[in-house]
């Protein structure tokens, strides 16, 4: 277990950039059907999730929804039992799926943060902002009440297309994509085996993120709470989580896809843990031969 143990500690990235840029209030959500076809002999039952891209005034935050979710709930059930039970015993089982990842662009910076969650810790990867050749064309059409414009690019070793709103001068998208001048509100490749679907949008409402008290008034952390110390709305570099490099964190990914269970008790002492299960999605059932960054043909 010494191996795992080794890369508990990891290298810090530089993120001094993103540290520089004042945090960004949410204004709208743009929500995401999300669809990647991870296996190319399965393209019947590609990986699905859904995804929500939280915009400021000039920052974007893109996470997974369902996640979000998943955290909400399992924040109330706690709260209550934990009001409700005379002896402080919290009795919820809970096991986290979908991605763990966020994206946050800091256009000003031309900074990306990354935040990657594996079981019950955070990992923060700090990396330049990518710079894509956008082509747009005069093509239009309406993503519900959004006004889009069409464009068109190769990035990552894939042709994208995306429609973006110029109605919303925010120069973000989901995942990576970013640059245009409207916040990208649908996108997805030439073969639709990395699809970022509209569903909807709606206004962002603020509203901080309350702390859990006991009985008597303690604040309590919930066990396994993987969520940021913030309001999801606030648009900011994470606070919660180690910082390291991507190289690093590759490392630590591979160990843990390996051997889920061998990591998970490697990462608690080998004494089991009360927060939730790794899920096996990402693990050695499931096989990836289409990366959504695929290397660039010479």
């Amino acid at each position: 277990m010494n191996r795992y143990l080794a890369m508990w500690i990891l290298l810090a990235a530089p993120l001094q950039a993103a540290l520089a840029q004042k945090p960004d209030t949410a204004q709208i959500l743009v929500h995401y059907k999300f669809s990647y076809v991870r296996d190319t002999n399965n393209r019947a039952h590609p990986y699905t999730e859904n995804m929500v891209l939280f915009v400021g005034k000039a920052l974007g935050s893109y996470k997974s929804y369902d996640r979000q979710l998943q955290n909400d709930l399992f924040r109330r059930q706690f709260q209550e039992q934990l009001l409700n039970s005379a002896d402080g015993n919290i009795r919820l089982d809970r096991k986290m799926t979908g991605s763990g990842t966020e994206y946050s662009q800091f256009i000003n910076n031309r900074e990306l943060v990354r935040r990657e969650v594996i079981g019950n810790d955070a990992y923060i990867i700090g990396e330049a902002l990518p710079v894509i050749n956008w082509h747009i064309s005069g093509d239009k059409a309406n993503f519900g009440e959004l006004r889009c414009q069409k464009a068109t690019c190769h990035f990552k070793g894939r042709d994208y297309t995306a429609w973006f709103c110029p109605d919303l001068p925010v120069h973000v998208g989901p995942w990576k994509l970013n640059g245009l001048p409207g916040v990208i509100v649908e996108a997805y490749d030439s073969k639709k085996e990395v699809v970022f679907k509209f569903d909807r949008v709606e206004k962002a409402v603020l509203g901080a993120r309350k702390p859990i008290k006991d009985r008597h008034g303690r604040i309590i952390a919930p066990p396994g709470d993987d969520g940021d110390d913030t309001d999801p709305n606030i648009i900011q570099v994470p606070t919660k989580g180690i910082k390291t490099t991507n190289k690093e964190f590759e490392k630590l990914q591979a160990v843990m896809r390996r051997d889920p269970n061998a990591f998970a008790q490697a990462m608690t002492g080998g004494k089991g843990s009360d927060g939730p299960k790794l899920d096996r999605k990402a693990g050695p059932g499931i096989l990836i031969n289409n990366p959504i960054e695929l290397p660039e043909k010479r």
